[in-house]
């Protein structure tokens, strides 16, 4: 038997253990990992220098190598986040619906967990803690797939969870990770429907599209992030640029980061070298239309390619256009349907923009950098679905949960 299969059987058996613990067992069993955290961060940050050893080695951008990285403050924010979890509430359980029949059949519909849930993701290790935390609390098993650059820092971050359930009620099998982080037991990963409810890919567009073509199991599609700015042709200059460069600069490597600048005509021939310049100056490449490189030399002509580049790094596209329509059109035809934002004065074009922009966020007059579990109040996420079905945006506990009907009769008989 593979590991995937062995694991994807212990993990089986442990979501039906899972189905009869409280509230109050989960929320102790998160409180012994964000502790034990803690107590193993020299052995967890000794795990994570190995891995950002290897990525020098093999040549890794920083971006990346910054997204693998922990130290003392992110150990202690990975303890926090968990303590905000345990103050959520437990969504399991909760009644969504009460019908009562003529014949006094009374049915409820309540939130149960999904069941076994697979995590395949790359690079960052702290998602490895999000999604064991977040299926627990849910009463959810989770088999964790992270990639070979992070290996080290996975299988520390594991074996603190093992340690600190093996003192809880929980059983120590609902979180399984994948030691083997070749193409084949991704592959094997893809198809392992007998153990497996959903499977939840988190990385890059490759990743995230591979995911998607090759999975027999459910998909909850986590998708990459092209997400863009428009500066309307009303659009204060000090606003404008005080949130365009925060969702470029402020964590250029993460999803919520923007990556393409449409900027209305107007605007642009009276302040856009201005912003321009601001970027450059922080050291961003900057990608530009023809009407871009002509007013600002500084920039590179963007291919088509350009436009649908999720950079995660100090890169940007920058095109003009002459209404909030093309810029709508622009963003439909190469946006991944992420985070979208508007800066603008004019309310109409506002609601238009926001109405028939595609995208499970889409902001007026702030950064696309919001666009996080913990920031719209769900604490920690698994991921932000990028889909239409069962979840979309930041994934937080009910994202986690399916339903299941309960009938309550006595004696009833259908005629």
């Amino acid at each position: 038997m593979s590991e995937i299969q062995k694991k994807g059987k212990l993990a089986k058996a442990s979501s039906y253990q899972l189905n009869g613990v409280t509230t109050e067992e989960k929320n102790e069993a998160l409180r012994l990992i964000a502790d034990q955290l803690l107590q193993d961060e020299e052995n967890i940050l000794q795990e994570n220098q190995k891995d950002l050893e290897d990525g020098k080695q093999k040549g890794l951008s920083e971006s990346v190598l910054d997204r693998i990285m922990l130290n003392a403050d992110r150990v202690k924010g990975m303890h926090d986040a968990i303590y905000q979890l345990i103050d959520l509430q437990d969504p399991i359980g909760e009644v969504l619906e009460t019908i009562t029949k003529d014949n006094g059949l009374r049915v409820e519909r309540k939130r149960v967990p999904i069941g076994v849930i697979g995590m395949i993701y790359e690079a960052r290790p702290n998602v490895t803690i999000d999604a064991a935390t977040l299926s627990l609390k849910t009463g959810n098993a989770v088999i964790l797939r992270g990639s070979s650059s992070a290996k080290y820092s996975n299988r520390a971050l594991v074996a603190s969870i093992h340690q600190a359930l093996s003192k809880s009620k929980l059983p120590l099998d609902a979180v399984q990770l994948i030691e083997d982080t070749s193409r084949d037991s991704a592959k094997e990963l893809f198809t392992l429907n007998e153990y497996l409810d959903v499977l939840i890919p988190r990385g890059g567009k490759n990743l995230i599209e591979t995911v998607i073509r090759s999975s027999t199991v459910p998909v909850i599609e986590t998708g990459a992030g092209n997400c863009h700015i428009f500066i309307d042709a009303s659009a204060d200059e000090n606003l404008a640029e005080k949130i365009v460069l925060n969702a470029k600069l402020q964590r250029p490597s993460v999803c919520n980061a923007i990556e393409s600048l449409l900027i209305h005509n107007e605007w642009f021939h009276e302040h856009g070298d201005h912003l321009l310049d601001q970027l450059q100056q922080n050291q961003v490449v900057i990608y530009g239309d023809e009407t871009v490189v002509q007013a600002f030399p500084k920039a590179s002509r963007a291919m088509e390619e350009d436009w649908q580049t999720e950079y995660l790094d100090l890169a940007i596209s920058v095109k003009v256009v002459d209404s909030c329509k093309e810029a709508v059109d622009h963003i439909n035809t190469y946006g991944t349907k992420h985070s979208e934002a508007i800066i603008t004065s004019d309310r109409a074009n506002a609601e238009f923009f926001q109405q028939h922009v595609d995208a499970a966020a889409v902001y007026h007059n702030a950064s696309t950098r919001f666009t996080d579990g913990f920031e719209f109040g769900y604490g920690a996420e698994i991921g932000i679905s990028t889909q239409k079905l069962h979840a979309r945006g930041p994934m937080g506990l009910p994202a986690l949960t399916s339903t299941k009907f309960y009938i309550y009769g006595e004696g009833q008989i259908r005629e």
